[in-house]
């Protein structure tokens, strides 16, 4: 994991951190809108604070470091999972980790089932890592995104590393029609919560780690940006 970070200058900047910047890098989309948002906002946005503000922990709260394309290394696989943003914030109560998932028509990508269909010692390995990390039996509900239970968890892992009372996996979509809401909304039913959109639901897990999942819908006037 890179520990050295260099602060972006603008929007632009975030371009060069994507997996596929020609691909995903363009008007209308989720990375190029989130970049927009997040830079001119150069805290936590406003709509993303009002909604984590709902939570008694989060009433107060502001950020110390935001990191575009933030990589939590996971087991089983080179592959880490990226998030859009992480931000460490500060909160009243201590340090809080939120990582970010953009979005605008894109899906969560494959299910749980799809991604596990051929279950080699590597994706048991970490599947059973991340359910582990939420607190949850394994195998889990195939049918659920297997996104979700990586993002989430990146979330709990850094707030671990940081000492931080608190995580927060955070769905920032520009999205009109708030596309893929019926996935989220059955993740946290897995977790035995609800929220709607511009809610947040939040747990007490066993570990002590307060978690805290919320579905934003941002201005689209950033799909134009």
């Amino acid at each position: 994991m890179k520990k050295i970070f260099i602060p972006t200058s603008g929007p632009d900047d975030w371009k060069q951190l994507l997996a596929e910047p020609d691909k995903h890098w363009k008007r209308g989309y989720s990375a190029r809108a989130l970049a927009h948002c997040w830079e001119q906002a150069q805290d936590i946005p406003q709509d993303v604070r009002i909604v984590l503000s709902k939570a008694p922990e989060m009433t107060e709260i502001e950020a110390l470091i935001c990191i575009p394309e933030h990589q939590v290394p996971l087991p089983g696989g080179s592959r880490p999972s990226q998030n859009d943003v992480w931000v460490l914030a500060k909160t009243s109560l201590g340090l809080l980790s939120i990582a970010v998932e953009g979005k605008v028509s894109e899906s969560f990508g494959p299910t749980v089932g799809e991604w596990f269909k051929e279950p080699s010692p590597g994706k048991q390995q970490r599947l059973s890592y991340l359910c582990q990390q939420l607190e949850l039996g394994f195998p889990p509900d195939s049918q659920l995104r297997y996104q979700l239970f990586h993002r989430t968890a990146s979330a709990i892992i850094e707030a671990r590393r940081f000492n931080a009372p608190d995580a927060a996996m955070v769905v920032h979509t520009f999205s009109p029609s708030d596309a893929w809401f019926d996935d989220y909304s059955a993740f946290l039913k897995m977790l035995g919560l609800s929220a709607g959109i511009n809610e947040i639901a939040s747990k007490r897990l066993a570990s002590g780690v307060r978690l805290h999942l919320a579905w934003v819908h941002g201005s689209e006037s950033w799909l134009r940006a």
